[in-house]
């Protein structure tokens, strides 16, 4: 199948090579992305960006069909007063996810790969808890993965710090004001109720990313990447969990 199509992007496609290509292959990546601050240094579709850019990857790669992104997500409270920030309700994103799901499911998908690079626990949860009646539904969240290797500074919270700062710095060099970024450290339980939307305001002087965004580099960001791939690649398209077979 790879090279019969001119894309792999529903976009891209009409029904019938759709309806062509689901003879072969019943897989759809969707990215869903959050329009969500990282701190003046990052855009708001930075977890957006590398949601897209592995959802890219995977469906050139195992000639999977990749559904157009869902771009909003599940902000936090604490987040409301970054200007251009926008968030949906965890039952909101839920219900939308779920009326994709069951018209995808329609036609005939039988496996559904939602890939997130959300840090917010609201979020993960909206998403898993999606349901199908027949379809296989997969939640993948690309950065709950331990990457302290990778890291200068491995110990702390991260929200726009030294990973998704690294990460953009290698995916969207020119999205990145690195002259913005500060640092700001968290200790564990703040950052435990900023993640679960229980933190009333960020802590005087912080200005949205959490960690040390200074230290970013683009090979990091290429090692970290690598790393995430491969992990996907190998967990949910190569050699997943035999009750996930």
């Amino acid at each position: 199948m790879p090279g019969s199509l001119r894309s792999y992007s529903l976009m891209d496609l009409s029904w019938p090579e759709v309806v062509s290509h689901l003879e072969r292959d019943r897989r759809l990546i969707l990215p869903v992305g959050n329009c969500d601050q990282h701190g003046p240094h990052l855009p708001l579709g930075a977890a957006t960006c590398i949601a897209e850019a592995l959802a890219d990857d995977l469906s050139r790669e195992f000639a999977v069909l990749r559904a157009p992104t869902f771009p909003y997500g599940v902000n936090v409270p604490t987040e409301a007063d970054f200007a251009g920030t926008a968030t949906l309700r965890g039952k909101t994103l839920h219900r939308a996810l779920n009326e994709l799901v069951a018209a995808w499911e329609s036609h005939g998908f039988t496996e559904i790969v939602m890939i997130t690079a959300s840090e917010h626990d609201p979020q993960a949860e909206a998403m898993a808890t999606v349901y199908a009646n027949r379809a296989r539904v997969r939640v993948v969240e690309a950065l709950a993965v331990d990457l302290s290797e990778y890291l200068r500074e491995p110990e702390g919270p991260q929200h726009g710090g030294e990973v998704v700062t690294s990460l953009l710095l290698h995916l969207r060099p020119g999205a990145v004001d690195m002259e913005a970024a500060q640092d700001c450290l968290m200790d564990s339980e703040k950052y435990r109720r900023f993640v679960r939307g229980k933190l009333p305001v960020l802590p005087a002087g912080c200005p949205g990313s959490i960690g040390r965004p200074t230290l970013a580099t683009a090979e990091t960001g290429r090692r970290i990447y690598a790393h995430v791939l491969e992990r996907i690649r190998q967990k949910v398209f190569i050699a997943p969990p035999p009750d996930e077979e």
